[in-house]
């Protein structure tokens, strides 16, 4: 078998070329590409596998194999010789198949008479399609540059998939199939709407050249601008050494000879500039998927926002393709930061991120816009196109893109319940949460943003029971000035109009880095330095909030609280600190708060077992429910394997806050829970049981929360946890489920 020259390789595309621009339908295309690939590679077996769905591989054309095994042999990703191609994604070659590790016969097909075996991936840009093989009775390995020739015909099938040339075969008919992505809560919520990409995909519409020595030209000049932009965004004068390090790893790659030498070589074996470009991108990209060294997997983004902008410059396609938002537009990104989340602004009707977590910037600016987020949903971004219908599930995680109208129309009736029972709990807004044996709670609100302010009314919470003030802090280039963070804190008050607004100190550190300060690396940052251990350790920007917020009181109360308090000290000097700057306001001749209150954060169970004098000496704790349970049980909120494994009525986890509960009692220091677990009702309902009498929420929990309140008897309520607890059980929600199916309904 002689060896093929980069001429045969480029004869075989433009045939290949060829046949794809023929008009036919999918299924009578993929035959006459594996007839033209046996013919041109004097092989008497090819066949095309593609993924009819994640896991299943399915036989959509072959030349040499029985007929009829097409679309009937299907087999699990990692299973015989094609599945392990799939889930490698690297080449198997092989002079003897059947002896080969892991080989499975398939008697269907009639491929026992063939001893060679050749398969490579199929995919595109780390998107795994399907796989190509060829196969012959010669009992032979297949030379280099004969994978490489195959190599290359796979990266033209991926890019012709992507155009839609086999539609309806399998997992080609992509971009017209409905798609489920389940990925994670980071916001609550439901909605529908259509797609809006916020970083559109290039699209590679000729991946095959006749003309090497012009697409080399192209690609030379192509990188030499991209060497360029990136030497002339690493001089730029505001850059930190961090933003410079990232720079100097984009210029790392762009600077790599080995990078544009195998472009050329692929481009010398007949693919376009874009398509060598995306081919080495996918190439690179499998390999860094299998390292275990976690920096070396970051570096995957380093690349592919190169080969992103690489691109960009080959085709002249920018960030604005000149797509018209739709209405109703979910937005689909990789991952975003809060200034951008915040510019498209309450427009947005749910946001989807491959990326993110329950705690990043986008999660905050989310609850902060009330819109549906869902996080994790990975290769939403290669999948989804602007325009497409989706659903977005926030309660569950979960993606419907081009959903069956039948899932449709369920979920509309989902949106149309809530909606309908929001109107119900308007009805009471005004009503207080009072339990029929006559306990009040109150039921306040989170905010993290002046656009928050208006639910204060619309949804009847009695005040903001925590704003978040990272914020404005985040969306910034620079640290924010004293005067405008002042100005700031005064419209929040003004907004509230009269109602108490419990402010709570710069919480930053763990996924909230600032832009313009210092990242730590840290193996474990949740429970690093962040919140109040950073404005300690950082005093002046601790004091230059402090003194925002007593300026903008403007004599009217002040309420400030300190995140994440630890230890009793801490808290002293955070306390310090304010007095000092209340004292420092006064004899400038500042007006200052005509009442101030001063609290803690009770995130850690250490600040639990703190001194009596702390208790004391705080006028009031607000328990940060999040953060405790993850501390309490030592699972970590952001790892999906053990963050849903604890539940929030767990009887040690209410016994540990009955314990609070009465330690706040016997100081007299007002106590109030704020997270997720106080916006759901059953929850609500066992935090009141267990004597808490202050709740804080997103608005729109507070009417779901209030009707349930005021539907039941919380002593009643008590009695069933009591009981669960006296029986030995390990969570008190079968049998507060249970006593509340059996209550009437309001």
């Amino acid at each position: 078998m002689p060896e093929r020259s980069e001429s045969d390789s480029r004869k075989l595309l433009r045939r290949l070329r060829d046949v794809l621009a023929t008009p036919a339908k999918g299924q009578e295309r993929l035959d006459r590409i594996t007839h033209l690939i046996a013919d041109s590679m004097r092989t008497e077996v090819c066949s095309i596998y593609l993924f009819r769905d994640a896991e299943t591989l399915e036989l959509c054309a072959t030349e040499g194999l029985r007929p009829e095994s097409v679309h009937q042999t299907r087999m699990k990703l990692g299973e015989g010789l094609v599945g392990r191609v799939a889930r490698s994604g690297q080449p198997v070659n092989t002079a003897d198949a059947p002896s080969e590790k892991g080989f499975r016969y398939m008697p269907e097909t009639g491929e026992e008479i063939y001893s060679s075996f050749l398969g490579v991936p199929i995919q595109r840009v780390g998107e795994k399609l399907g796989v190509l093989v060829v196969q012959s009775k010669a009992a032979r390995a297949y030379s280099e540059d004969e994978i490489d020739a195959l190599d290359v015909v796979a990266m033209v099938l991926a890019e012709m998939n992507e155009l839609g040339a086999f539609a309806g075969e399998g997992e080609s008919s992509r971009h017209r199939q409905p798609v489920l992505f389940r990925g994670a809560t980071g916001q609550e919520g439901a909605s529908e709407g259509r797609v809006w990409l916020h970083e559109p995909r290039v699209v590679v519409t000729n991946p095959v050249a006749d003309d090497p020595l012009t697409e080399i030209d192209r690609i030379r000049a192509a990188v030499g601008e991209l060497r360029v932009s990136v030497d002339d965004l690493l001089e730029a004068e505001s850059l930190d050494k961090e933003q410079k390090a990232v720079l100097e790893a984009y210029r790392m790659f762009a600077h790599s000879r080995g990078w544009l030498r195998r472009m050329e070589e692929d481009i010398q074996r007949g693919l376009s500039a874009e398509a060598a470009v995306e081919k080495e991108q996918s190439t690179a990209r499998n390999r860094l998927e299998q390292v275990p060294d976690a920096y070396l997997r970051e570096r995957l983004h380093d690349l592919d926002d190169l080969s992103n902008r690489l691109l960009r410059i080959l085709t002249g396609q920018g960030k604005d393709t000149g797509a018209t938002m739709p209405d109703n537009p979910v937005l689909i990104a990789r991952n975003i930061g809060p200034a951008e989340l915040l510019e498209y602004g309450r427009k947005l009707k749910g946001v989807v991120l491959e990326e993110g977590s329950v705690g990043s910037h986008a999660a905050v600016v989310a609850r902060a816009l009330a819109i549906p987020l869902v996080i994790h949903a990975a290769r939403i971004t290669a999948e989804a196109l602007n325009g497409d219908q989706i659903l977005v599930d926030g309660d569950q995680g979960i993606v419907h893109l081009r959903p069956e109208e039948t899932v449709a129309r369920s979920f509309r009736d989902k949106i149309a319940m809530q909606a309908e029972a929001q109107k119900r709990y308007a009805a009471f807004r005004d009503l207080p949460a009072t339990t029929l044996d006559g306990v009040t709670l109150t039921l306040q609100m989170n905010a993290g943003l002046m656009a928050d302010l208006p639910s204060l009314i619309g949804s009847g919470a009695e005040g903001v029971g925590l704003f978040r003030t990272e914020l404005q802090f985040l969306v910034r280039s620079q640290m924010p000035r004293r005067e405008e963070l002042a100005q700031l804190y005064a419209r929040v008050m003004d907004a509230a109009k009269g109602r108490s607004v419990a402010f709570r100190t710069l919480d930053i550190g763990s996924d909230k880095v600032l832009p313009y300060m210092k990242p730590n690396d840290e193996p474990n940052p949740a429970m690093g330095w962040r919140a109040i251990r950073v404005g300690l350790d950082k005093p002046g920007v601790l004091r230059m909030q402090l003194q925002a917020l007593i300026r903008a009181a403007k004599g009217r109360p002040l309420t400030v609280m300190f995140p994440f308090i630890a230890e009793f000290g801490e808290f002293q000097i955070a306390r310090s600190h304010m007095m000092r700057e209340l004292h420092r306001e006064k004899s400038l001749g500042h007006p200052v708060p005509v009442r101030v209150e001063i609290g803690a954060m009770l995130e850690t169970p250490s600040l639990a077992y703190a001194p009596r004098a702390f208790f004391d000496l705080a006028d009031f704790i607000s328990i940060g429910g999040n953060d405790l349970k993850q501390f309490f049980f030592a699972a970590d909120r952001e790892n999906e394997r053990v963050r849903k494994r604890y539940d929030s009525l767990n009887l040690s986890f209410l016994t540990f806050l009955e314990q609070v509960v009465e330690r706040c009692h016997a100081s007299g220091t007002r106590l109030s829970f704020c997270g997720e677990d106080a916006g759901r009702p059953i929850e609500a309902l066992a935090l009141a049981a267990m004597g808490l009498r202050g709740l804080s929420m997103r608005p729109a929990s507070i009417g779901p929360v209030k009707a349930l309140l005021r539907r039941v008897n919380l002593a009643e309520a008590r009695a069933v946890i009591e009981a669960a607890r006296a029986a030995g059980e390990e969570s008190a929600r079968d049998r507060l489920t249970e006593w509340l199916a059996a209550q009437p309904q309001g």
